[in-house]
């Protein structure tokens, strides 16, 4: 492993930065929080044409930029620096990837180079208690309960004539009530035959119903989804089951996520540093009393660790991305090209000569599960190290650290917030741990 940037990679960051600092300052973010939309449509055409924040884990074959989830994780690191409230997550880290995963050459070539191009948005419509289940961060639930379980609850899909229709309820949808483009998990089979599906709905579809939920972090917007009978379309087909592809997804999604969390405490331990070097108390400066310089030292260690940490759990599932879009992309190659009515499955079999097809893209995420759950283990490690960073800027910026008017609690809602969504640590570690046997005794 290089531990080196490339010089792309540095251009990325240092771009971006630059960006984010002159459009994304403490004024322009909370006007942008405030709007309908949680966001500034104006910003984030500049990240997707200027820069193309949303097209760099995409492949080059539809628009993007060819990159991995290292790239992607760089960038979210510099989102989180600024606490810039884009679709970037829900966008190009949670739904992207499953459409390149799962979908078919028609729903990808339709779809993934206007998500490419900013033009098209996306937000993944799994329930926000149940999201770091879904994505096997603290648990992983193979009947995926956590989506209704075949009864009353969740989202329940049923044929129609001329396809799916889908009822039901999600709440805490990230960019839920703002995306153009919903990729829903729903239970369909009833409870004896149950499984999860993932289907496409427009923004305006008819019988769909959104509004934006008041959040703890504002910064991460969120919406709840209410669905009566909205016409879907499946996504991939139905021999492709969702849960090992939500799982398998987990780790690119703690990785960017852990890589926006570093960044984020980086900045609000920066600011806390220069705060304390010019604020004075007892006729010197408050940062030249030992213990302060304790408190910021510890921290600053904390924030070192979970970027080495948040950097690993990019580069390793970087590696395993490759590998499982390379496949998923033949499976779905295969399926384009066999008769009506063969599945996966059976088209790998009767693939032409020059067609490379393996197992379907189910197989392929179970068979190469990582024991080692670098990015739920990175995460934890960034999200600990935001809320010590957040939690020592505010002490120590004095009285003008609790005021509303400051930004440093926008830094520890952040932490909580996502300790909400994807946490908490302590589950994190603990699902890392029984993944890896780690208290598994010997010979069992």
């Amino acid at each position: 492993m290089d531990a080196r940037f490339t010089d792309e990679q540095d251009e990325i960051r240092r771009t971006l930065r630059e960006l984010l600092g002159k459009r994304c300052g403490p004024e322009e973010l909370r006007a942008a929080v405030d709007t309908p939309a949680g966001h500034d449509p104006a910003l984030w055409a500049l990240l997707a044409g200027q820069l193309g924040l949303p097209a760099l884990a995409l492949p080059e074959a539809y628009g993007g930029a060819g990159c991995t989830v290292t790239e992607l994780a760089l960038a979210c690191e510099e989102t989180g620096r600024a606490l810039a409230p884009t679709p970037l997550l829900a966008t190009a880290v949670l739904a992207a990837p499953l459409l390149l995963a799962l979908g078919t050459g028609a729903q990808r070539a339709a779809l993934l180079p206007r998500i490419a191009s900013g033009e098209l948005t996306a937000a993944l419509a799994v329930p926000g208690p149940a999201l770091a289940t879904a994505l096997a961060l603290t648990g992983h639930d193979r009947r995926g309960q956590w989506a209704g379980g075949g009864r009353a609850g969740g989202v329940q899909a049923r044929r129609a004539e001329g396809g799916w229709q889908l009822y039901g309820q999600v709440d805490q949808v990230l960019d839920g009530h703002s995306a153009r483009l919903l990729v829903v998990a729903a239970h369909t089979g009833g409870f004896a035959r149950s499984r999860v599906l993932l289907f496409l709905v427009r923004g305006d579809a008819a019988g769909l119903t959104r509004v934006r939920q008041t959040a703890l972090d504002a910064t991460r917007p969120q919406g709840r989804i209410q669905l009566r009978d909205v016409s879907a379309e499946l996504l991939g087909g139905e021999d492709f089951d969702a849960l090992p592809a939500l799982a398998c997804l987990g780790d690119t999604v703690a990785a960017c996520l852990a890589a926006e969390a570093v960044g984020a405490a980086d900045r609000v331990l920066e600011r806390t540093v220069e705060y304390v070097g010019q604020r004075e108390q007892f006729g010197r400066p408050v940062g030249s009393f030992q213990a302060v310089k304790h408190r910021l030292a510890d921290a600053y260690v904390q924030v070192q660790a979970a970027r080495s940490a948040a950097y690993y759990a990019a580069w390793a599932t970087a590696t395993e991305a490759t590998a499982f879009a390379t496949t998923s992309a033949s499976v779905t190659e295969a399926t384009d090209i066999a008769p009506p009515g063969v599945t996966a499955t059976e088209a790998t079999d009767i693939a032409p000569p020059g067609t490379t097809a393996t197992a379907p893209p189910n197989a392929t995420a179970t068979a190469t599960a990582r024991e080692e759950k670098a990015g739920a283990l990175a995460l934890a490690q960034a999200l600990e190290a935001l809320r010590r960073a957040a939690a020592e800027g505010i002490q120590l910026h004095g009285g003008i650290g609790f005021t509303w008017e400051h930004e440093a609690h926008l830094y520890f809602k952040r932490a909580a917030g996502d300790e909400l969504l994807f946490g908490p640590v302590h589950r994190l570690r603990a699902h890392a741990a029984d993944a890896a046997h780690v208290f598994e005794e010997a010979g069992t």
